[in-house]
């Protein structure tokens, strides 16, 4: 890596410009723009393996002969916190210019299952000014289950650079 620029290019090896490293600016983000994601079966280690990273041992998700003998679903649910970790992460991106602000409105809206497939759809919500060098951005995650269910919904906002500071009011 060339210490002169984290998104250096060029022709010599430490030249080599960055792989998957989005530089978008607020003045990029358009409303009402949207983009889907690959699917993602989850699997039944991936689960236990999330379950145990975060201490989760909720007999929902982590004991078969309770789901299977009294619990309503009869098989054992996905963490609430595995289905947004994983419908975030597919539509993850590295962009530079971008900061969480925080979530709202997460919503668990059906449960998914070990072995469940998931993909995410993420759409430019709404924008405005909100500091002198940045604006923010809001985002909503929709993950679905199967063949399109529904399983998630949550709104991201975030603060993205402005490529025109003065172009943009902050709030007072």
């Amino acid at each position: 890596m060339s210490p002169k620029s984290y998104y250096a290019e060029g022709d010599s090896p430490e030249d080599i410009p960055l792989f998957n490293v989005e530089t978008w600016l607020y003045e990029d983000f358009e409303p009402g723009q949207k983009w889907r994601s690959i699917r993602r079966t989850i699997s039944e280690g991936e689960a236990m393996l999330f379950n145990s990273l975060v201490m989760d041992n909720h007999p929902y998700v982590a004991d078969d002969i309770f789901t299977s003998e009294e619990g309503i679903f009869g098989k054992r649910l996905v963490a609430g916190a595995m289905v947004f970790a994983y419908g975030l992460g597919l539509m993850a991106h590295n962009n530079v210019n971008t900061f969480s602000y925080g979530y709202d409105k997460l919503r668990f809206i059906k449960p998914v299952f070990i072995g469940d497939t998931i993909h995410t759809v993420r759409t430019n919500l709404e924008k405005r000014p909100k500091y002198k060098d940045m604006g923010l951005v809001k985002v909503s995650y929709e993950v679905f289950k199967n063949e399109g269910e529904l399983a998630l919904y949550a709104e991201h906002i975030q603060t993205v650079k402005y490529r025109d500071p003065a172009a943009h009011t902050p709030e007072t």
